[in-house]
């Protein structure tokens, strides 16, 4: 690889970097149950929300031990974050 720059080493390699999140194969197939979602916290990213309160109530929730075996805590993390964003921080 050639050497980059300075005004190319802020840029990001997009290239090497991947664009967004990459779910992990899991060898256990699991759906998350509508009981978990609605547990969720929701989170807006209205002025007068904390994101750190959000973030650590999403955590409690995700924390759940009835999970099948061979899914780790961060699987059911990535699965659920969406489900507890609406409005304008879902876009």
């Amino acid at each position: 690889m050639a050497e980059r720059t300075l005004r190319e080493l802020p840029a990001p390699d997009v290239n090497y970097n991947g664009l967004c999140i990459e779910y992990v194969d899991v060898v256990v197939p699991f759906e998350l149950k509508s009981g978990l979602i609605h547990l969720l916290p929701r989170f807006s990213g209205l002025a007068g929300e904390d994101p750190h309160k959000h973030l650590k109530e999403f955590q409690v929730v995700c924390s759940t031990p009835l999970r099948p075996d061979g899914i780790t805590e961060d699987h059911i993390k990535l699965r659920a974050f969406p489900f507890s964003l609406q409005g304008a921080a879902k876009d």
